[in-house]
């Protein structure tokens, strides 16, 4: 029996779990190759960004107080653009560097509410947020099959008597299955929970998803905390840019909490100017979902045909894929041998080695994760391996 390895003394030949994708410079130092080399299919971000109004913003900034000053401790010019396109108060907008910093402060409130629910598979950082604050959660066990038809209904869990869930965390659209929930599902869960926190970073992206989004019911629920990201509508991952939308005392209480300063002068400068362009705005978002539902479409089609692989209906940018038998070895392969990254999903909870995620590219990098994987089914003669 081999000897037991201490997660801080790993092998080198195992990988840890990764729980987010867009690693690019960790698996290139791996794979001794450029991180330009790879094509990352892991982490769901549009392809053909970020905008030119938003790069052009960001080059006045090197040259002026943006770079210099400190911040707007109140982001008053952001709040004020972020506001205006939701129709909300800009005193219910919190920006945040990136969803992941809010989703620390919404697990904070989460934690001292009582046992937060959260649906699984699922995001693994709502977990991590949870842990921050010493928080206890129990899973959501979600159904592994649905429809194609969107919007779809949430599954309402079913109450338990002994112990009470107090918070509810809900990804709309779901992340890492793609499910659209309807607005009319959702809705009567803002009564039963006394906080109910629902990630919308991939809505934006989905054709017709605002009509699903919660922030109309906002001023009615002030239990109802939506978070957003614009890293994957603008891709600007590295800019860390996202925002949260609750009632204006929550929001006062987490920027109490937090650092100064958690949103750069650059990054707030460049969203402000670019939101302020309200036609420019929705014009890249329909640019945005016009790509979801042709690329999302095309490629579903493309891995459907491929032995033993299944790809499941999404409204979101990316897909995912299962099999009957594990799809790590296909995996390792196309990263090691075709330069092509997609998510490992054994870090979502109820998933496992069978299950892979694939993001949606332009034509281009989607005929290379399909090309890559056509030539590993052919060296297992037609998928045998799987």
């Amino acid at each position: 029996m081999p000897p037991e390895t201490s997660p801080d003394r790993q092998s080198p030949d195992i990988q840890p779990l990764e729980i987010h994708g867009g690693n690019r410079e960790a698996v290139a130092r791996r794979l001794g190759c450029r991180p330009e080399q790879i094509l990352d299919a892991s982490a769901s971000l549009v392809p053909f960004g970020p905008p030119a109004a938003l790069v052009r913003a960001l080059k006045r900034g090197l040259s002026g107080p943006a770079l210099r000053d400190y911040p707007d401790r109140a982001y008053h010019a952001l709040r004020g653009a972020l506001a205006a396109v939701h129709g909300v108060d800009p005193a219910a907008v919190l920006p945040g560097n990136g969803a992941a910093e809010l989703f620390t402060w919404a697990a904070r409130d989460a934690a001292a509410a009582g046992v937060s629910l959260l649906p699984a598979p699922g995001f693994a950082d709502y977990g991590r947020a949870l842990a921050c604050w010493g928080g206890s959660s129990r899973p959501l066990p979600l159904p592994l099959h649905w429809g194609a038809a969107f919007p779809q209904p949430f599954p309402i869990p079913p109450p338990d008597p002994i112990e009470p869930a107090a918070a509810l965390w809900i990804t709309n659209p779901h992340n890492p299955t793609g499910q659209l929930w309807s607005r009319d599902s959702l809705e009567p869960l803002l009564e039963r929970f006394a906080l109910v926190i629902v990630d919308e970073a991939f809505l934006p992206l989905v054709p017709d998803g605002e009509q699903q989004s919660l922030i109309p019911l906002l001023a009615d629920h002030p239990g109802l905390v939506v978070i957003r990201s614009l890293t994957k509508l603008l891709a600007i991952a590295g800019l860390r840019l996202g925002y949260a939308l609750a009632a204006p005392e929550r929001l006062d209480r987490w920027g109490r909490w937090r650092d100064p300063w958690p949103v750069n002068g650059l990054a707030a400068l460049a969203g402000a100017e670019l939101l302020a362009d309200g036609e420019g705005f929705a014009r890249w978002q329909t640019r945005v979902q016009t790509w979801t539902a042709r690329e999302g479409a095309w490629l579903a089609a493309q891995l459907a045909t491929l032995p033993g692989l299944r790809p499941l209906p999404s409204a979101a940018n990316f897909l995912l894929l299962r099999s009957k038998d594990s799809l790590e070895s296909l995996r390792r392969e196309l990263e090691e041998r075709e330069r092509v990254l997609v998510r490992d999903c054994r870090s979502f909870e109820g998933l496992g080695a069978n299950w892979l995620r694939v993001a949606l590219l332009d034509r281009r990098g989607n005929r290379r994760v399909l090309g890559g994987l056509r030539r590993l089914f052919c060296a297992t003669e037609g998928g045998g391996a799987l």
